[in-house]
């Protein structure tokens, strides 16, 4: 048996491909447990995003695997396979194994290190486990998967650093503040970008939100979301009184907040700290605000080059991380040709318990003289015995098991003649 891997993803195919191929929550369990039971598939797992489609399984013919997958993800979405082909990545053995674990660390996503993809990969788990479409090697994969992702998050520092702009404005924002919570923000305008650092700050336990917008009914819109209070255009500077973080982002062609304006709220503040966000181009905020005593303002650029210095440091991490999925991979290997080898270490096991026990029951008659003790410390010598004649071969076996290629199956192929385990000519008694 070996695993298989097959996909796309943001890399590989534009979004409209993308959606073609998507399994939603409702039919994602169909699909997966009609794909367990495609041959030569004998367990299968299906993730589905809206970066990736990858279908996991097991195989003992990894080349009629992945071109049943194919079939499969064609019949299933109705499309030719010509349609999407071109845009799979099919993988087999530590290939497949490699890529899934480097997927689990986000170390495949469009944004390194992001954690919302081992979250996915636990919910297509339990889909493929509830459906019983996964089995003893599946289980064993993802939850190794899960382990080396745990172990990439704690031993690197891959989530660490802000890459959104929306994520920077708040991380720099909690460097000023420190513990945001007890401060407010004021939202001016509404583009997405600023929403987004919104949600970023109430995750953060900021008090509370204030938003100002052109129009009214946008702004009481955005504050119920947010549980915050709507202010008009006009009210904004008796808002910067009672704020603490502002995030701009209106669209307008001119500035919004000036230094003059500002100046005159930082001493009814009594000199408290005021930061700004300025998402908006062109720029909302003054720059020369920054000249003021504790004003601090960033705009697209200081945000953009805080998120590129980020990424890079990321990237740095990526490679620390790479070594943990490498050594997740070699475990993998190891526990999975170890498979191979028990059934043989079984059956050799068991025909020379087989014999030991034949042989003590062709004794037993001659031996009436001894003493129940005695004929149990006889029978404890000879699965002694015989438990440290196979020490050895085990332990070869055990060896060369953990090896890929020719050397494994001759390994097992002359072990089970050298002791007739396949039961063919005399037996040997």
């Amino acid at each position: 048996m070996d695993v298989i891997l097959v996909g796309l993803n943001h890399k590989t195919a534009p979004v409209r491909l993308r959606e073609c191929l998507a399994f939603g929550a409702d039919d994602a369990g169909r699909a997966v447990a009609a794909l367990s039971s495609t041959p030569p598939l004998s367990e299968a797992l299906l993730l589905s995003t809206c970066n990736r489609v990858e279908v996991t399984a097991v195989t003992e013919d990894p080349a009629a695997g992945l071109a049943a997958v194919k079939e499969f993800l064609a019949r299933e979405k109705n499309l030719a396979l010509s349609d999407f082909d071109h845009a799979l990545y099919a993988h087999a053995g530590d290939d497949a194994v490699r890529h899934l674990f480097r997927v689990a660390a986000s170390l495949d996503s469009m944004v390194v290190g992001e954690p919302q993809i081992l979250g996915q990969i636990k919910e297509s788990y339990r889909l493929a486990a509830r459906e019983k479409a996964s089995g003893v090697i599946l289980n064993r994969l993802f939850h190794r998967s899960f382990s080396v992702a745990k172990r990439v998050r704690k031993e690197t520092g891959i989530g660490d650093r802000a890459v959104s702009v929306s994520y920077a404005a708040v991380e720099l924002a909690k460097k000023i503040f420190g513990d945001l919570a007890g401060n407010r923000a004021l939202l001016i305008g509404a583009g997405e970008m600023a929403e987004l650092a919104v949600e970023h700050l109430l995750r953060n336990r900021i008090s509370g939100v204030t938003v100002a917008n052109r129009t009214l009914a946008r702004a009481m819109a955005l504050a119920d979301r947010f549980g915050g209070e709507a202010v008009r255009f006009d009210e904004i500077a008796d808002a910067l009184s009672r704020s603490d973080v502002i995030i701009s982002s209106t669209g307008a062609p001119g500035l919004v907040l000036e230094k003059s304006q500002v100046k005159a709220v930082m001493r009814a503040r009594k000199n408290r700290p005021l930061f700004f966000i300025d998402i908006a181009v062109p720029r909302d905020i003054d720059p020369e605000i920054n000249r003021l005593d504790n004003c601090y303002v960033y705009d697209m650029d200081d945000l953009a080059t805080v998120v590129e210095r980020n990424r890079d440091e990321r990237m740095k991490e990526a490679h620390r991380a790479g070594r943990i999925v490498d050594e997740g991979v070699l475990r993998f290997r190891e526990w999975l040709s170890g498979l191979d080898v028990v059934p043989t270490i079984k059956a050799l096991r068991d025909k020379l318990e087989a014999i030991r026990v034949a042989e003590m029951k062709r004794t037993m008659p001659g031996l009436a003289h001894l003493s129940e003790a005695d004929l149990a410390a006889l029978d404890r010598m000879t699965q002694t015995m015989m438990n440290k004649a196979l020490h050895d071969p085990i332990q070869f076996l055990k060896q060369e098991g953990g090896h890929r290629g020719t050397r494994k199956r001759e390994a097992l192929n002359e072990t089970r003649q050298m002791f007739n385990l396949d039961g063919n000519g005399e037996n040997g008694e």
